[in-house]
């Protein structure tokens, strides 16, 4: 879907405060509460928006280790896919799977406590997980960098963020 300069700046500004009024967002752009309103709502009916959370702090909610890991399934077939994805969407501990090219099969975002309670999260969720044939873990010393979106969605700048020539 093509966006016009004017839904970008909604979206840049909806990124940073996903709270704010329709008349705060029509301050920052330079159109009526109505022209913004009308404008999410039909960026949320084409699906660009598809929801609108909260971004918490698993430090202080006692969540101190991220770990990332790397997973292969012993049989690529759709049923062994399918199975390994339903049954991860239920492991609480995991906050992102991807489904991978390459080496691995999926890639995991996992929280946990400390490294005892993610040594139970192993051997209770991971390592139970139908058609895992291999579990490699790396923990997170620190997170660098999130960001809700890329690429920037300022207009003109291309795919890496330089501007379109």
């Amino acid at each position: 879907m093509a966006l016009d300069h004017l839904s970008r700046v909604l979206l840049s500004e909806l990124v940073e405060d996903g709270r704010a009024s329709h008349t705060k967002l029509a301050e920052r752009i330079g159109l009526s509460a109505t022209a913004v309103a009308r404008r999410q709502r039909a960026l949320e009916e084409e699906g660009v928006i598809v929801g609108y959370h909260a971004l918490l702090s698993h430090k202080v909610l006692g969540l101190g280790v991220t770990v990332i890991i790397r997973l292969a399934l012993n049989s690529q077939s759709e049923d062994a896919l399918s199975a390994f994805e339903k049954a991860v969407a239920k492991c609480p501990s995991v906050l992102r799977c991807f489904l991978m090219s390459g080496e691995d099969d999926y890639l995991l975002t996992v929280v946990a406590r400390d490294v005892e309670d993610f040594e139970h999260v192993h051997k209770t969720q991971l390592s139970r997980l139908p058609h895992v044939a291999r579990i490699q873990s790396s923990f997170a010393l620190r997170q660098v960098i999130e960001r809700p979106v890329l690429p920037p969605l300022q207009s003109g700048e291309g795919r890496h963020g330089q501007a379109d020539r």
